[in-house]
């Protein structure tokens, strides 16, 4: 078998009432409406997965196996929860809202279930010991018929985790033991001849042959980012996209080098020990127009020039501090932490193949533009971004007068936030035009923080590039062991803000914690000093593939539905080779 890096196991960080062994493969799902996912999440093309059946007569409703909406709540009835998509051990049948007949039923000890998921084609297949259920044959599924699929239609934006789930394990002593194999192990801990078959891309050793072109759940065969790769010195992969750096201030000239040395384009950075504004600024509006991040403000010319900002800010290898710094930037002993970004090194382009004529600078590997217009007051406007991908969050800023910081997030459309406010986010009825946010344009509509009338406007807009960015949403459990998101990658930033309560936006970085827990929280919708430490109430764990929340904190792990932005430096793909 050729090297294939990390395989996908059963996740001890997201489950209900499940216990593991065997290296995280063995799942006792051990309690009512029990659920175990995968620690790894498909959001794209073909996969193929074996499970085997381990423990039979442990009567009705116990063994459940399908896939499950990542970011969707755990612990609920696995047959009539929309968000999972499952196949019901004693009667054969596939549950999604509603009982389908389907297939076999699979309640002897050594059954083996096959799970073949295409995202390309939007369905779900499940085999018994080699055979296909619901006539479905091997040759169709390879080329994409989903006539005999299981199900279709799948199409959630964060993506799929495997899910072994059980019904009601009441009175039971044991629950629905399951062995899991991504590829890692077809002998099943010993307990099965060793099948000896590799993916189409020689990655794997599965009991049964998969379909052509489904892979093993290695981070190998992860999707990423063509611009991204570890052998590259060039522009092109995470460190030379985007660093969050902390700092101390000296009063004097010095240079904060970003990542692996590269110019940035959008900057935001903070005096994190005391109560000072938020500073945003940009190439395309020049090094002495500023922006405060938690306020509604129109932009400032000239604010900040003489203390510490001047026209060499944006260096080659980072930014550059001169003397004469304030608290607010390079004050001499003062903490502070800086977010850059990179774009088009300050060269922007005219285009007009939009509603609203824009000057643009965008960076397709980075996923990130800069965009200045004249608003028009017109509704459903479409403006060019050049990113050749579809938007996943835009903020927007009238520079000319006082209006709030507009947010618009993929995951959470009919609705915008207002980043310099803590308020929950409202219902859009002229922000954004959702229809028109495309691989081409961002929309807008008539409001004074997106669209107003002769006012000079402003956009950031990032898209998602596998293995360096993740811009999704989740479900808060309330629970210390708290959610897990995977983001196929380590972070180095992330915002999360609560959509449904008046809770603060919350930045944390790897700059400020070096290691776990990461727990020192700053406010865009505040100019006060970071929240620290144990006091604080957050924790928040980086890993290799993604973040875990470890506390209870509504901001971050309440009972509710959270946006977040992520920003990573090792794609988990790679996360052995850099």
């Amino acid at each position: 078998m050729a090297s294939s890096g990390n395989f996908s196991t059963m996740n001890p960080l997201s489950f209900d009432n499940a216990t593991f062994s065997k290296g995280n493969l063995l799942v006792n799902t051990d309690g009512n409406y029990a659920d175990a996912n995968s620690t790894f999440v498909m959001t794209s093309g073909k996969w193929y997965i074996e499970a085997r059946n381990d423990g039979a007569g442990l009567g009705n409703f116990e063994r459940v196996i399908g896939i499950r909406k990542t970011g969707s709540t755990l612990g609920t009835v696995p047959w009539s929860d929309s968000n999972k998509y499952v196949w019901f051990a004693p009667s054969g049948n596939i549950r999604n809202n509603s009982n389908v007949s389907y297939g076999s039923s699979w309640t002897a000890d050594g059954d083996i279930i096959g799970i073949a998921l295409d995202l390309d084609n939007n369905a779900l297949w499940f085999s018994k010991n080699n055979t296909w259920q619901n006539s479905a044959t091997k040759s169709e599924i390879e080329n994409g018929t989903t006539t005999n699929a299981a199900f279709t239609g799948l199409t959630n934006e964060n993506g799929y985790t495997l899910l072994i789930s059980s019904g009601d394990t009441a009175g039971r002593s044991t629950g629905a033991l399951m062995y899991v194999n991504f590829g890692q192990d077809s002998t099943f801990a010993g307990d099965e001849t060793a099948g000896g078959n590799a993916d189409s891309n020689g990655f794997g050793d599965f009991k049964y042959a998969p379909p052509s072109g489904f892979l093993a759940l290695c981070s190998a065969n992860l999707p990423i980012s063509d611009d991204i790769d570890p052998s590259q010195t060039n522009d092109n992969y995470p460190q030379k996209q985007f660093d969050a750096e902390a700092f101390t201030g000296n009063a004097g000239t010095q240079t904060i080098q970003l990542g692996d040395s590269f110019k940035p384009d959008c900057v935001w950075l903070k005096n994190r020990g005391t109560a000072n504004s938020w500073i945003a600024l940009d190439s395309s509006r020049g090094y002495n127009k500023t922006l405060k991040l938690e306020t509604q403000d129109a932009e400032s010319t000239n604010a900040y020039v003489g203390y510490g900002i001047e026209s060499d800010f944006f260096d080659s290898t980072g930014i550059k501090a001169n003397s004469g710094g304030s608290a607010g930037f390079n004050g001499s002993g003062g903490n502070y932490i800086v977010y850059g970004w990179r774009a088009n090194g300050g060269t922007t382009t005219s285009d007009s193949s939009g509603d609203i004529t824009v000057n643009r600078q965008s960076n397709t590997s980075g996923g990130f533009a800069i965009l200045t217009y004249t608003g028009n007051g017109s509704d459903n406007q479409t403006i060019a971004h050049g990113l050749g991908k579809t938007p996943a969050l835009v903020i927007t800023k009238n520079l000319s007068s006082s209006s709030h910081w507009a947010v618009w997030h993929h995951q959470h459309t009919g609705y915008y936030g207002q980043l310099e406010s803590y308020g929950a986010w409202a219902s859009d009825s002229n922000q954004f035009y959702t229809s028109g946010m495309t691989s081409n344009f961002i929309g807008v509509r008539t409001a004074g923080a997106t669209n107003s009338n002769g006012h000079n406007m402003l956009a950031y807009v990032w898209t998602e590039i596998s293995g360096y960015s993740s811009i999704g949403k989740y479900e808060g459990n309330a629970n210390s062991d708290g959610t897990f998101v995977f983001t196929g990658g380590r972070p180095v930033f992330l915002w999360v803000k609560d959509v449904d309560r008046g809770e603060y936006y919350q930045a944390f970085d790897s700059a400020r914690n070096t290691f776990n827990p990461v727990d020192k929280g700053l406010s865009f919708a505040s100019n006060g000093a970071e929240s620290t430490g144990s006091g604080s109430g957050f924790d928040v764990d980086f890993l290799s593939n993604g973040f875990k929340m470890r506390c209870t904190h509504d901001n971050l792990n309440g009972s509710s539905t959270y946006v977040y932005a992520c920003f990573m430096d090792i794609p988990f793909k790679y996360n052995n080779t850099f």
